[in-house]
């Protein structure tokens, strides 16, 4: 799973997820991606559940592109403990994703076998997606 190597700090705000994305919003890598309709909060399990998906479905053809990173600590406080005491722990980590980011790329598959494995892998994930592929135009860059 994805885990930071040295977070900054080890408790962050929960902070809410609004807006479109700034950046990440466009392939830069593959052919086919897995862009995000919607705002949630991704976790590094649901991130390697997807990518396991995709792995799966393609059979070791092609080249796989993770886009997100968790890098948010998610503290919890035990079941059945009382209020106050401060903050909890720090459970998981997690990745605030916007509407409009792209989270997977793939390149060197079919359209098909593409948009399948994208499939699989948007219903292990909290958000709304839609699979998306680059359009080749004569005479020039994408």
């Amino acid at each position: 799973m994805l885990i930071p190597k040295k977070p900054k700090h080890r408790k962050v705000h929960k902070g809410r997820v609004r807006g479109c994305t700034k950046g990440g919003s466009r392939l830069n890598f593959g052919s086919h991606g897995l862009k995000a309709l919607s705002s949630a909060r991704v976790t590094s399990r649901q991130i390697e559940a997807a990518r396991r998906a995709i792995v799966r479905h393609i059979r070791r053809q092609g080249k796989i592109w993770i886009r997100i990173f968790p890098d948010i600590p998610v503290s919890k406080k035990p079941i059945e403990v009382r209020m106050g005491k401060g903050k909890g722990s720090p459970e998981f980590w997690a990745c605030r994703v916007q509407p409009g980011r792209i989270m997977f790329e793939m390149e060197g598959v079919t359209d098909a076998l593409a948009t399948r494995a994208l499939g699989l892998a948007a219903a292990k994930l909290p958000v709304d997606t839609k699979v998306v592929a680059r359009i080749a135009h004569e005479g020039g860059k994408v």
